[in-house]
């Protein structure tokens, strides 16, 4: 059997972010307008509800089970971010956080990484902080325009459309993970 391709949006990375990505050991993720669409939904008691995409969440379970940690960082109060951060099995959940910067250094530390070794997606200027700081900072296709002029890469999906599929995909290809991924399911 052939061995597997990078998928098409992989392609045509460029080297420079390539090795940005083969240096990630901790992958942080905004949740509304990375993981999500953005759009919220209330219900008539006011209990918000999400939608999320399965080809995101495979992706984050892929980094934590080929050894890179996961972190959702999330400024608002939202349980039903906890409990997909809790379903997903994921090293790190930090909700109502509003200096992402500041936490993205607090985890860089407890687990012995410098930033550079650390990527943040976010789609909006709370985001802009953390994306500062880490070695590789990505935005969804979708998200602010301030975000993806400082962004290091811009995925081709918006968020919960895929767009942190497309990360982890980056990720595990670059630190050659990929085949060991795949391998996995072709049993």
């Amino acid at each position: 059997m052939p061995a597997p391709q990078p998928t098409d949006g992989l392609l045509s990375i460029g080297t420079g972010i390539r090795q940005r990505a083969a240096a990630i050991r901790l992958a942080c993720f905004d949740v509304d307008g990375t993981l999500t669409d953005g759009r919220l939904w209330l219900d008539a008691e006011g209990r918000e509800l999400k939608a999320f995409h399965i080809h995101d969440g495979m992706g984050l379970r892929l980094l934590e089970a080929h050894g890179v940690r996961v972190a959702l960082v999330t400024a608002r109060h939202s349980a039903v971010a906890e409990a997909r951060g809790r379903e997903l099995r994921l090293s790190e959940v930090h909700i109502g956080i509003k200096d992402k910067r500041a936490l993205l250094e607090q985890l860089c530390a407890k687990y012995g990484h410098t930033p550079t070794e650390a990527a943040m997606m976010g789609d909006d200027l709370v985001d802009l902080g953390a994306m500062a700081i880490a070695g590789l900072a990505v935005a969804p296709a979708n998200a602010h325009a301030a975000v993806k002029a400082r962004a290091h890469w811009c995925t081709r999906f918006g968020g919960g459309e895929g767009a942190a599929r497309e990360l982890a995909d980056l990720l595990l290809e670059a630190q050659g993970k990929a085949d060991a991924a795949l391998a996995g399911f072709l049993r």
